[in-house]
């Protein structure tokens, strides 16, 4: 089984990022920047409106596919509802995975003089974003199952308003919110492949049968 070529790539641009997050320049990089993204007192009703949509909206676009698929007993629309659930849990794993493995504090919890507000909902390490990937995972998914623009255009204008609002509101690095994005797309595209690659040998199982 070949892996395919967009996902190495996926694989070396998580490389890098890791590997560019661990050095000192870019830390600085990194903390420069979200000062100048989050203000002191972050109470936009608006952006904490939109980072809490992350999560709600990526399990109710699958379970709202799943229930019309079964008013309409449309059985593509089932399966592209398996697709966006299976890579939300695949999105999940490697999300929490990451989170072990880089161990990365929150940025109130590394710069406690900075200004960053302090969050007792937000527990867990910062890099990956959670909601940035999950939004990117759901966004992605919807996009490789309906290649439109007008599809294209507010899915991932949804993903990207739900990273920034991260950074906004003080909760995580911009190099989370990059490596949230493509831990999300990247789920995405493995399931997609996968989903294709399995119904190909399926089908070519299915033909050989006298």
């Amino acid at each position: 089984m070949k892996i395919p070529y967009y996902f190495l790539r996926i694989l070396i641009l998580l490389f890098v990022i890791l590997s560019f997050t661990n050095s000192s320049h870019a830390q600085n990089w990194d903390i420069n920047l979200l000062k100048n993204i989050n203000p002191q007192n972050p109470n936009s009703a608006t952006w904490k409106a939109i980072t809490n949509t992350a999560e709600p909206l990526s399990v109710a676009v699958p379970i709202s596919m799943f229930a019309l698929s079964l008013i309409n007993n449309n059985q593509h629309l089932k399966k592209n509802a398996y697709q966006l659930a299976a890579s939300l849990v695949v999105n999940a794993a490697t999300n929490e995975g990451f989170k072990i493995i880089v161990n990365r504090d929150r940025p109130f919890v590394t710069y406690p003089n900075s200004g960053f507000p302090i969050s007792t909902d937000e527990k867990n390490k910062s890099m990956p974003s959670g909601h940035t990937s999950f939004s990117f995972t759901t966004a992605t998914s919807v996009y490789l199952m309906y290649p439109k623009w007008y599809i294209a255009l507010p899915a991932f204008a949804w993903a990207t308003s739900v990273g920034y609002s991260r950074m906004y509101l003080g909760l995580h690095y911009p190099s989370d919110v990059l490596m949230g994005a493509v831990v999300g797309s990247g789920s995405a595209m493995l399931t997609n492949w996968a989903r294709k690659h399995l119904l190909d040998q399926k089908k070519k199982s299915l033909h050989k049968i006298p």
